[in-house]
């Protein structure tokens, strides 16, 4: 397991809609190994064994990333923003801010001093400010325009217990779990397809994984993203359920998910010895699974996921013996498919 690369993946910045280089970095990776490597309109990234097999499986995780975009500028040189996915305006006082605008530009969020009333109880973005040190507006305008996309500036930490934590391990690991899964495959003789895709978009409007399912039209998808490890003080596992680090691969069960997809991936599970952990996603899984279904004649599709903690945080933390066991657990689960395998699940 190449733990530089991972480290590479969460050090790059990847806004969503703004996943330029971090697709590129992915595919220089990737394409080592694979066969086949592309990119399409929307900025997806592809790598392909076997790109002549009938029979295609896709894997598929997002390289993009949660963010912030310019909003507006004041008189004063102060940036205020707009939400680029799932944020919280409450986590980013007092946090760094990194500008991809006409070059890297770095401020503070401001946070209102004690002495002064402190943080306003019931923050929103409206109320929140970054101060990159610019005496006014037009200082600003020199480096930043409306609409510039931005990320929180933050290091990856390699915590005790082979954990690491950090900003967009939503979802960075699963970019890193397919591109090794892909690798390891890569040592193997496959008679299948098999299309790993890194895509866009997935936390704003997944229009990257539409774009990428009607491309390859698979016989059969699994997603890999990330779910909410449960095991740390304040959770409700009542209403969350119990999910935790070192737990295992977790795999959703629910409507938008096939049985016999699942009932392989548990086969591996027991064949490698990984403990699985499971979500309820009774109507939508809330990642691409949802869109890639949709398309073409429609895909028979399964979700695996990372269990992490503080999710749309910059200290999200997962462990390393997940991101193994997943890996594994995939790399068998594709090796063992039958290429005549029938997902229908009224037959058989």
């Amino acid at each position: 397991m190449n733990r530089k690369f991972l480290m590479d993946l969460l050090d790059t910045s990847s806004p969503s809609g703004m996943e330029k280089e971090v697709q590129l970095l992915w595919l220089d990776y990737v394409k080592e190994f694979s066969h086949k490597t592309e990119s399409d309109n929307v900025g997806n990234a592809y790598a392909v064994l076997n790109p002549e097999a009938d029979f295609k499986v896709m894997i598929a995780a997002h390289g993009d990333e949660i963010g912030f975009m310019v909003k507006r500028i004041d008189s004063n040189g102060f940036i205020f923003l707009e939400k680029l996915g799932g944020i919280s305006p409450k986590i980013a006082v007092g946090m760094k801010i990194k500008f991809l605008g006409k070059e890297e530009v770095v401020g503070v969020v401001g946070a209102n001093a004690e002495h002064h009333g402190g943080v306003k109880e019931n923050l929103t973005m409206d109320d929140i400010y970054v101060d990159c040190g610019f005496k006014n507006k037009e200082s600003a305008i020199k480096f930043l325009n409306i609409g510039d996309m931005a990320v929180y500036k933050r290091e990856t930490e390699l915590l005790q217990e082979n954990r690491i934590a950090g900003k967009a391990l939503d979802n960075k690991t699963g970019s890193f779990i397919i591109a090794e899964v892909i690798r390891k495959l890569a040592e193997e003789n496959l008679d299948i397809g098999v299309y790993a895709v890194n895509t866009s978009t997935e936390e704003t409007n997944q229009g990257g994984a539409y774009f990428a399912g009607s491309k390859i039209n698979p016989d059969m998808a699994v997603i890999c993203d990330v779910t909410f490890a449960t095991d740390y003080p304040g959770v409700d596992t009542n209403a969350n359920g119990e999910f935790s680090l070192e737990g295992g691969p977790v795999l959703a069960k629910g409507a938008p998910i096939n049985l016999k997809i699942n009932s392989e991936l548990e086969k591996s599970a027991e064949e490698l010895d990984i403990n699985l952990q499971y979500e309820l996603t009774p109507r939508r899984t809330g990642t691409d699974a949802d869109t890639i279904k949709y398309t073409g004649k429609g895909v028979p599709v399964a979700l695996v996921s990372l269990p992490i903690r503080y999710m749309h945080s910059p200290v999200e933390t997962a462990s390393f013996y997940d991101i193994e066991d997943e890996i594994n657990l995939l790399t068998h689960f594709i090796l063992n498919l039958n290429p005549k395998i029938n997902l229908n699940p009224i037959e058989g």
